[in-house]
C-alpha cells in the first residue's frame, strides 16, 4: 500500500534545483537569472562569480546544485550542460511598520522570492 510515484516532469535530459526564500525582490533576482539564461554552465558561473550583484552568490550556488542533480541523479555529463530555464518566483512578504507624521504610519514590504534553474545536456553539433 502506498501512493504511486509521481511521474518526472522534466525530460531524461534535465535536472532542477530550486533556491527558496532568498532575502531580494524578485525583480532585482531576474536580473541576475537573465543574465544566465541560455549559456553554458561553465559561461554562467563566470559570469556568476564575477557579477558585483549581492545575489548572484545564492544564484551560484543553485546553479551549482542543479550541476550536481544532473551529474549524480540523472547520469548527465557536466560539459554538455547548458542552463535550460531560469525563472523567479515571489515568496513571503515581511510587513514592517515606519512611523510618520500626525500619527499615520507607513508600511514597508520586506520581499521575498525564489529561483527555479534548469539545466539541460545538449549534444555537440557536428
Amino acid at each position: 500500500m502506498g501512493k504511486p510515484s509521481a511521474q518526472r516532469r522534466l525530460a531524461d535530459n534535465e535536472a532542477l534545483a530550486v533556491g527558496r526564500m532568498l532575502r531580494v525582490s524578485p525583480q532585482k533576482l531576474n536580473l541576475v537569472a537573465q543574465l544566465i539564461r541560455g549559456k553554458k554552465v561553465g559561461t554562467a558561473i563566470a559570469d556568476l562569480t564575477f557579477s558585483r550583484k549581492r545575489i548572484a552568490v545564492d544564484v551560484r550556488k543553485v546553479l551549482q546544485s542543479a550541476i550536481a542533480n544532473a551529474e549524480n541523479n540523472h547520469d548527465l555529463d557536466v560539459d554538455d550542460l547548458v542552463v535550460a530555464e531560469a525563472y523567479v518566483g515571489k515568496n513571503m512578504v515581511l510587513k514592517r511598520w515606519h512611523a510618520r507624521a500626525r500619527g499615520r504610519v507607513g508600511r514597508i514590504e520586506k520581499l521575498f522570492s525564489q529561483i527555479t534553474i534548469v539545466v539541460r545536456q545538449v549534444e555537440e553539433k557536428a
